[in-house]
């Protein structure tokens, strides 16, 4: 539940619940000592029921020990309320919740007098499942089976003694006791797969931040290894120009947050135009079109984020920073694309397209978007693009680049 749900909660609930609570307590502490609170409220509210009906048939042992769980529990948490004693607390309920049953039904003369009234013992198990954890709750657990197993051998003695307790009431109680002990295990079930469901939504989307959606389903179902072949791809190289000298004047806090702010504008960039990021190396970004779901229009969509990340630099650029700028390669062609490594695994592409696209960015101008004569052939047309000419690329020799400069403007009067 979380904490808007706990302020629904009408304000004598709410009061109760707050017993105990302190400012440094993790959201599952506050979580259990919440429930604990409640629960305790709620099982001293009905013991009443116990006490009276035991008075009212003259069983005076019978009734002291439902009216001791009463009576301590309110005790506790108003103890609680002043001194920091919930590990004393949980302890001190749950004992009683496992001991208190069983001692009733010792008292009532066996299983069938009373109503198998030990059924409620089995919540101390379940409480340390959840109020403490599942292998501190084993002792728990061994205790309760161990006062189990001692109910069973002196049953017969237990019965010969057994008082008079009307039909009715016996009914009432066993089904009672039946119906709350089966909440109470259908509950914890309950909150366990829940609590299972939202890890495996936590890692669900922990995968997704390092892979494909695609790709992930993929890893999930295999154990081989994960590699495509792209014959049509466009990859993208950003670099921030001028960013070393620029970190080495700002705290580490502050290099991290503009990172931050640059990347996450141009992660929703990439998003918008249906690219996949492939990763981040110091202040170089890497993306990709057609890849790991094919698309026709691969290279006009990089394209379009390349004209837009400009302004992602524009908003992040203050005084401290200066007039941030990139510079930004494309090419277009085959690549291969898979997951490397069996621990912090990583989604990356190879080929001569990420290489050239890589010098298209080193090798550029800064506030400039540099790309290939063959990036350029398929954007033509769509983009208006400008000839850099000949240029002397590493690895590459001389190549003819282009720049792209904007969307192509449609003539009057054109469709």
């Amino acid at each position: 539940m979380t904490a808007d749900r706990w302020e629904r909660l009408p304000p004598p609930l709410q009061r109760i619940a707050d017993i105990g609570l302190l400012d440094g307590d993790r959201d599952e502490t506050l979580l259990r000592k919440r429930v604990l609170n409640l629960a305790a409220a709620l099982i001293s509210l009905v013991g009443p029921v116990w006490v009276v009906t035991y008075l009212s048939l003259g069983l005076w042992v019978s009734a002291a020990i439902p009216l001791a769980f009463t009576v301590f529990t309110p005790l506790l948490l108003w103890l609680s309320s002043r001194h920091p004693i919930y590990r004393w607390f949980r302890f001190i309920e749950l004992a009683m919740m496992l001991v208190f049953p069983f001692a009733l039904q010792w008292s009532l003369g066996g299983f069938a007098t009373s109503s198998m009234v030990s059924l409620w013992a089995l919540t101390a198990p379940l409480g340390a499942v959840f109020f403490i954890g599942p292998r501190e709750s084993i002792p728990w657990f061994v205790a309760y089976a161990a006062l189990a197993l001692v109910s069973g051998l002196i049953d017969p003695a237990l019965a010969r003694g057994a008082p008079e307790i009307p039909e009715a009431v016996t009914v009432t109680f066993f089904t009672l006791d039946l119906l709350v002990v089966s909440a109470a295990v259908y509950l914890l079930v309950l909150y366990s797969v829940r609590v299972r469901e939202a890890a495996q939504a936590r890692s669900e989307r922990l995968l997704l931040n390092v892979l494909p959606e695609s790709v992930a389903d993929r890893l999930k179902h295999s154990d081989g290894v994960i590699a495509d072949a792209y014959p049509e791809a466009t990859v993208l190289f950003a670099d921030i120009v001028d960013f070393t000298p620029l970190s080495e004047s700002m705290d580490p806090g502050e290099v991290l947050e503009l990172l931050d702010r640059v990347f996450s504008g141009w992660d929703t960039l990439a998003r918008d135009h249906g690219l996949e990021k492939i990763k981040t190396i110091g202040d170089e970004y890497m993306v990709v079109g057609g890849v790991p779901d094919p698309s026709s229009d691969h290279a006009e969509a990089v394209a379009r984020m390349a004209l837009e990340m400009p302004a992602v630099l524009g908003r992040c650029s203050d005084e401290r920073t200066g007039p941030l700028r990139a510079r930004i390669g494309i090419d277009s062609g085959p690549v291969i694309a898979g997951v490397i490594g069996h621990s912090k695994f990583i989604y990356d592409l190879w080929g001569d397209t990420v290489n050239t696209a890589s010098r298209m960015e080193s090798s550029g101008v800064p506030g400039r978007i540099q790309v290939t004569e063959r990036a350029r052939d398929r954007l033509a047309g769509d983009f208006d693009l400008r000839s850099r000419g000949e240029i002397e690329v590493k690895g590459k020799g001389l190549m003819n680049t282009y720049f792209l400069e904007s969307m192509a403007r449609v003539p009057v009067g054109g469709s």
